[in-house]
């Protein structure tokens, strides 16, 4: 929250990305920026992977989002991600509404 009401709507991503890693650090909180996943599939590794915005707390897959809505594919894209890192929680933020909206998804 503190994000948004200094920076407000209608920035980039990388700047809110900036901005929350400058506040994870500042309030001492643990997370990994762009995490990377491997994906496996029938016992093998695929070449291709993804990376989460951020992990907090090893257990939570932040998604950040600077756009006019959260659209289903975002939802789709957390649930995976969750599927994928075994984090039991994936929150979305939305910095691109004229408040700040999150979503909270459960594996």
């Amino acid at each position: 929250m503190e994000v948004h009401r200094t920076l407000g709507k209608g920035l980039l991503e990388i700047v809110y990305k900036d901005a929350i890693e400058y506040e994870f650090n500042l309030r001492g909180i643990p997370y990994q920026r762009e995490k990377k996943y491997v994906v496996e599939y029938k016992g093998a590794i695929l070449p291709h992977y993804f990376f989460a915005d951020f992990v907090v707390y090893d257990k939570v897959i932040l998604e950040v989002k600077a756009q006019k809505a959260i659209f289903s594919e975002h939802y789709a894209w957390v649930l995976n991600y969750l599927g994928i890192s075994k984090c039991p929680l994936g929150l979305i933020i939305n910095f691109g509404e004229p408040t700040l909206v999150t979503k909270r998804l459960i594996l």
